[in-house]
């Protein structure tokens, strides 16, 4: 085993050598523009992106026609919601997000709220993360012109019950975007199964380049169409400008294979591997609370709180280790995470939350030295924590006067 070792998986992977592979004629051999259709060298490049576009495609049981290619899922959600709100403005200025979609969804709405006066409807979620579909159908208005809401959350691992939205979707013929992000090649995915219009995904988390995104656009029943927010030679037809970045779009193609492939057995080993890290983890250590949904998860998803530890002190004591924390540093404050704010995990709880990660490349003594080193870095920091020695006292720390200094 070698130190350090890497378990921040949902924040990017290591490309795969065999996408590598096929990665690196597209540098030097065959390194023409796919969009240069009057030569051999273009002819060549265009060949690799169809191939990837097809491969992309049957992973989502979508035609290969409806995939546009972005520079990564922040573009992609940004051209699914800029675009369609451009696009049927005249319809109507309301779309539906959910409370815990990545910043580039949320910011996004944001944007569109401030700058372009649309209605934003803020979902909630359950304590496990999860929307409901009954309150997607509430949040509809006559008005409303997109629905977008995640497959499954990137630190929580939550999976939504997407394709009961897609039919709330299909019966009000509103559009319904998912940001795919984090499922797909990782959980089955099937666009026409779960009533989805746009999809979002990217290679940099199943194990491609970074760089390289896709956005599914919907062809028929209905034809979804998008104002572009990149001008330029109208490239991917007409809605993503731009000279395609082939050799990433053929390693694209490949991670998505090569996931469709594995998936089967790779699903069911780093799934294992979590429940091990678990249980070893909560059987050493008392006051551990796992977020999220206990079964309706991704496999290699783990957020657990540890309280009375500092998450940040935990990753410190732990350099060895690459996890996040669940309260990301902002430039003054340190705020704790807004996906667990949204499940109604209390401040002091969500400042204690670490992820874990878990990828293809990780094995069964990476997880258990983990474990090991997670439980004598707990321990150790509330040895040195007063209130860990109150809570065990039993004194009601919540009914504490603290004295103003």
């Amino acid at each position: 085993m070698k130190l350090p070792i890497y378990l921040d998986n949902h924040a990017t992977t290591k490309v795969d050598p065999r996408v590598v592979e096929t990665m690196l004629p597209y540098f030097t051999e065959k390194y023409g523009n796919a969009a240069s259709r009057n030569h051999a060298f273009g002819w060549v490049a265009e060949e690799g992106v169809e191939q990837a576009r097809q491969q992309i495609a049957e992973a989502l049981n979508a035609d290969a026609k409806e995939i546009v290619f972005t520079s990564g899922a922040t573009e992609s959600n940004n051209l699914a919601l800029k675009g369609v709100v451009e696009m049927y403005r005249e319809k109507g200025d309301h779309i539906i997000i959910s409370s815990t979609e990545h910043r580039s969804v949320l910011d996004t709405a944001k944007t569109l709220e401030t700058k372009r006066g649309v209605k934003v409807t803020y979902l909630p979620v359950d304590k496990y993360g999860m929307v409901s579909p009954d309150d997607v159908r509430a949040a509809i208005t006559d008005k409303t012109v997109l629905i977008s809401v995640m497959l499954a959350n990137n630190e929580i691992g939550t999976i939504n019950p997407v394709a009961d939205i897609g039919k709330v979707a299909k019966e009000k013929g509103i559009l319904f975007h998912c940001d795919a992000t984090q499922g797909v090649g990782k959980i089955p995915v099937d666009v026409q199964a779960m009533g989805i219009d746009l999809l979002s995904c990217t290679a940099h988390k199943i194990y491609g380049p970074k760089g390289i995104g896709a956005l599914y656009v919907r062809k028929k029943g209905p034809r979804v169409r998008l104002a572009p927010i990149i001008d330029g030679g109208g490239h991917e037809r007409g809605m993503r400008s731009g000279t395609l970045a082939v050799p990433l779009i053929v390693g694209f193609g490949t991670a998505v294979t090569l996931c469709r492939q594995e998936m089967p057995v790779e699903s069911v080993r780093l799934a294992a591997l979590r429940d091990r890290l678990q249980t070893t983890i909560t059987t050493a250590l008392e006051e551990v609370y796992l977020n999220g949904h206990p079964t309706q998860r991704l496999p290699h998803n783990l957020n657990l709180s540890f309280a009375y530890v500092e998450g940040e002190s935990l990753l410190m004591g732990m350099k060895e280790i690459a996890l996040s924390s669940g309260s990301a540093c902002t430039s003054a404050t340190l705020e704790p995470s807004y996906v667990l704010k949204a499940l109604g995990v209390g401040a002091e709880l969500a400042h204690s939350s670490i992820r874990f990660g878990i990828g293809r490349f990780n094995t069964e003594e990476e997880i258990d030295y983990t474990a090991k080193r997670m439980i004598e870095t707990v321990t150790k920091l509330r040895e040195m924590s007063p209130l860990y020695e109150m809570a065990k006292e039993g004194i009601d720390l919540k009914s504490v006067q603290w004295a103003a200094h």
